[in-house]
């Protein structure tokens, strides 16, 4: 079948499919389960309204548990075991307890990717909130703001590999006779550098190098997240700091900031996640190789390359466990707010 032709069937099939569910089932649950008539009417509706939620709920429900809740038990399982061909062909796990955990923590490679992961982790979501930030509240000043604020958000349209690709481009190096096509290269000898320079293989540096892209997709998610903010501050506040005498500067840090903290903080921990899973820009650009691995890589290293399933799972479990607290935090966070 045509890929084009099976995608429209995909989409057909699966939104009606969703539609019939939800027609269906609602039909079901007032006309043969509980319908409303007779002398238990009444009862019938309020029991029919009580499980109605859960009717419409239960797709997402299914679906969270078995591409979710599953592969996380699965994974923890994974990461306990052993996996052993047999002489059969057949596959078989002896559970070997924290072994595969004991096994990765005596990796150096492990602990290089968990260093480059808090390196990353300190630099790209503050980088990001903060550049986010600058554009938020310059781009409000001047009247293309609108095309400034769209040019900035572009690279969000754009996938990781695709944004790893054109940023390889302009970290590439030529030989010293041929003309450089990488936009680094040609600057650093336009002002009197030597040599063509390997940026990528460059150690500790070249992380910064790759921190570079995920800054640069991610300072438009903050711009419009905390442009949004920024809007929705009174105007009040603001006119009666400039009675006062506050100047720009003031206004900014002393009335505006305080005033959007907490949608600061929101941007800065979704980045933070995003961080923390980062996998696609490492893969696409040096594949862990010059001391830049990282967890996700370094988990797809070992599950698909090396076959260590349990090394692998158990690497996965580290990035969930990093990643669950501040999950947990955003929640209360935000049921806080609705309070």
């Amino acid at each position: 079948m045509h890929p084009a032709l099976q995608g429209l069937l995909t989409v057909i099939i699966g939104v009606g499919g969703c539609i019939s569910y939800f027609y269906f089932s609602n039909q079901f649950l007032d006309k043969v389960l509980f319908p409303a008539k007779g002398p238990n009417a009444g009862r019938n509706i309020n029991r029919a309204n009580m499980i109605r939620p859960w009717l419409f709920l239960f797709p997402a429900l299914a679906a969270l548990g078995l591409y979710l809740a599953y592969p996380v038990v699965e994974t923890l399982r994974l990461s306990l075991t052993e996996r052993m061909t047999l002489a059969d062909g057949t596959t078989d796990y002896n559970f070997v307890g924290l072994d595969n955990y004991t096994q990765m923590m005596a990796e150096p490679k492990f602990w290089e990717a968990l260093t480059n992961n808090l390196m990353w982790l300190l630099i790209v979501p503050a980088m990001s909130t903060i550049f986010g930030l600058l554009v938020a509240q310059l781009t409000d000043r001047i009247r293309w703001g609108n095309i400034a604020k769209a040019l900035i958000f572009m690279p969000m349209a754009i996938s990781f590999v695709g944004a790893a690709v054109i940023w390889k481009l302009v970290y590439d190096a030529r030989p010293p006779e041929a003309d450089q096509i990488g936009v680094l290269n040609a600057l650093y000898l336009f002002f009197g550098g030597d040599d063509p320079q390997q940026w990528l293989t460059i150690p500790f540096w070249n992380n910064f190098f790759l921190m570079t892209v995920l800054i640069w997709i991610q300072t438009g998610f903050a711009m419009v997240i905390l442009s949004a903010a920024l809007r929705g501050i009174p105007e009040e506040t603001i006119e009666a700091a400039i009675v006062d005498g506050a100047n720009p500067f003031q206004i900014f840090f002393k009335i505006k900031m305080p005033q959007i903290a907490g949608t600061i903080v929101v941007v800065w921990t979704t980045i933070t996640i995003v961080v923390l899973k980062v996998f696609d820009i490492v893969f696409a650009m040096t594949n862990g190789q010059w001391e830049t691995q990282v967890l996700a890589n370094y988990m797809y290293d070992k599950l698909f390359r090396a076959s260590d399933w349990g090394v692998g799972s158990a690497a996965a479990m580290v990035i969930m466990l990093l990643v669950t607290p501040i999950l947990v935090w955003n929640v209360r966070n935000a049921r806080k707010e609705m309070q």
